[in-house]
């Protein structure tokens, strides 16, 4: 098989197949590693662990029917609160319970407008669908009185500032005193000191928990690109579930020292990181069936043994925000979160999308563009391989101009497949090409796509940035498409239309993939040659519901290709736009004619 044939082949196969994923994904199953079993009913308290510890705390009833659904500050007023304002969060935790409930986005919108809301990530119980994070203590003591979903606590101040925490206390009227310590950042961190003082004559033995509660299963974009739903580190290893695989109440059961476990959007996350240093058993579960399945996580801490008169305690941290890269990082190192970056879904080649991600933050804030900033890096790629890409566009540029002699091969020895390929490759190793070296650019833009791809996919610091002109969100496809008559017509496109609804940059892009497709050597194969010719309007059509940013990189990167390719052609003397330059190609060899007669000169007798 000839080899550009087989490389091309591989290549397009697999752009096919993720373009085919991404489009029309199916929904993940679970993971070989987890074990799967029955919760005994929704909301009862999971059976106990080894050693006397209980099981996972019990979570608050499930929401009121959708009928009985209030509106977010009805559902607020409901409780008496302490409020926080940082640069980057606003909200309220609820006294009764003391519930973060209310997190809300000071510097993300939920629309392009800078007038729409706040995004929400947490919720109160009473709002279509609860979202909320609570810490506690349990015993396997039934006679200890600890805190639960309604009871009231008394705040040391109405308000929680950074750098200034507020107390929570409750004493349970049997000698236990419980409190909690919240501190907030300038960011998305909330730091959470259980304590317990201990009035009584004897030793009491409790275990700090904590938990985040979701109900009902949200509108995900449900692609292999992306994770989204409940997730962790355990144990120092990434696991990732499927909102499906705690469905017919499921739950999945896990130990880790170290790590953390969430539950996360496209761009943000409820996450919760236990004490690094101590043990703790890991519930995930759901209860209950649609539209109103609560999904919870929550960990149970080692056991805390309080003598008489002393106290004990335990800290955690709550992270309810946007998932912002170096944010993320710095928390990783500051607090030793074990691998707290994999929050992000960088993907399987994070080592190689990572600085990807960097390098265009760093030209953002020198440039003040994203857009910009994606055609300095795709110049800057270009440069890169520029050694591997010129020599693959010189080899591409002798190929061209050895079509002529190719299609005299072809029809000397259309016929003969064997021999004709037998005759090519002398005249490859004559005139010293090599066929498969023009797929090189290829598949060298390959890995560099799909790492753009998951940066302008994943990370929220491309969400609603703009380019230039109709581009206001980079990370959103191109708005002006050809069934909106380019932003003439506004109406409600049928889903079974989408497909067709292509933009402006991803007809650019199919046009510069089409121009850079007429400088390469046509396949020898005529229906190679028309699969080939067809190649640009596919993936016009496969680029066009991905983000503006992507198509703008794929469209740029066909230009600058397509200037260094003419640049190289026109010095090797490839034909260009059917006018072949002025070099001599070495004509094949002639197929040798015996001579006839019988001992002639000039020839021998074939015996």
């Amino acid at each position: 098989m000839d080899q550009k044939n087989f490389i091309v082949a591989i290549v397009l196969s697999v752009i096919i197949i993720m373009g085919w994923q991404t489009l029309f994904p199916s929904k993940p199953t679970p993971p070989p590693q987890q074990q799967t079993s029955q919760t005994t009913a929704p909301n009862a308290p999971t059976s106990g662990q080894p050693g006397g510890q209980p099981g996972a705390p019990q979570a608050p009833a499930a929401q009121p029917a959708a009928q009985q659904t209030v509106s977010r500050d009805e559902a607020l007023a409901r409780s008496p609160r302490v409020t926080f304002a940082t640069p980057e969060l606003l909200g309220s935790i609820a006294l009764k319970g003391a519930r973060i409930d209310d997190v809300r986005l000071a510097k993300h919108r939920e629309e392009l407008d800078p007038k729409s809301p706040p995004v929400p990530v947490l919720s109160p119980v009473g709002v279509e669908h609860p979202y909320y994070a609570e810490f506690g203590w349990s015993s396997s003591d039934e006679a200890v009185k600890v805190p639960g979903p309604d009871t009231l606590w008394t705040a040391s101040q109405t308000t929680l500032e950074a750098g200034k925490p507020v107390r929570l206390t409750w004493d349970n009227g049997a000698g236990l005193i419980f409190a909690l310590d919240v501190a907030i950042d300038e960011n998305f961190l909330f730091d959470v000191k259980q304590s317990v003082e201990n009035k009584t004559d004897k030793p009491v033995t409790v275990f700090p928990w904590g938990l985040v509660v979701r109900f009902g299963e949200p509108k995900a974009e449900g692609t292999y690109v992306l994770h989204e739903g409940p997730y962790g580190v355990f144990n120092s290893s990434l696991k990732e579930f499927g909102y499906s695989d705690f469905k017919d109440n499921k739950s999945q059961k896990l130990s880790t020292t170290g790590g953390w476990v969430g539950i996360t959007d496209k761009y943000w996350m409820a996450t919760l990181v236990p004490d690094q240093k101590s043990k703790v058993d890991v519930t995930l579960k759901g209860t209950g069936a649609a539209p109103n399945i609560k999904y919870q996580i929550d960990y149970v801490g080692p056991a805390v043994t309080v003598e008489a008169g002393g106290s004990g305690g335990y800290e955690a941290h709550l992270f309810a925000g946007a998932k912002i890269v170096r944010v993320i990082d710095a928390y990783r190192e500051k607090l030793g979160i074990d691998r707290f970056d994999l929050t992000i879904d960088w993907g399987w080649f994070w080592f190689f999308t990572k600085p990807m991600f960097w390098l265009l933050e760093w030209l953002y804030v020198e440039l003040g563009n994203f857009g910009v900033s994606i055609l300095i890096l795709t110049v800057i790629v270009k440069a890169v391989f520029f050694p591997l890409a010129n020599k693959s566009y010189a080899a591409m540029s002798k190929m061209k101009a050895l079509q002529p002699e190719m299609e005299k091969l072809k029809q000397r020895y259309g016929e003969d497949k064997q021999r004709m390929n037998q005759e090519l490759m002398q005249l490859y190793r004559r005139e010293k090409v090599n066929p498969a070296a023009g797929c090189l650019p290829i598949v060298v833009q390959i890995p560099v796509f799909f790492a753009l791809y998951k940066v302008l996919y994943t990370t929220i610091e491309m969400r609603h940035q703009p380019f230039f002109g109709w581009i206001k969100d980079l990370s959103a496809p191109d708005p002006l498409t050809i069934l909106t008559g380019f932003g003439l017509f506004h109406w409600q496109i049928p889903e079974i239309l989408h497909f067709f609804n292509i933009g402006i940059w991803p007809l650019g892009m199919g046009v510069t993939m089409f121009l850079q497709q007429k400088l390469n050597p046509a396949p020898a194969d005529p229906v190679q040659a028309r699969v080939f010719q067809f190649l640009p309007i596919m993936f016009t059509f496969m680029l066009a519901p991905f983000s503006a940013g992507l198509v703008i990189y794929w469209a740029w990167s066909n230009t600058l290709s397509i200037a260094q390719q003419y640049y190289i052609m026109r010095k090797h003397g490839a034909p260009i736009g059917g006018k072949a330059q002025p070099k001599a190609v070495v004509p094949a060899t002639p197929e040798p004619v015996a001579a006839s007669g019988n001992g002639k000169k000039g020839g021998k007798k074939k015996r």
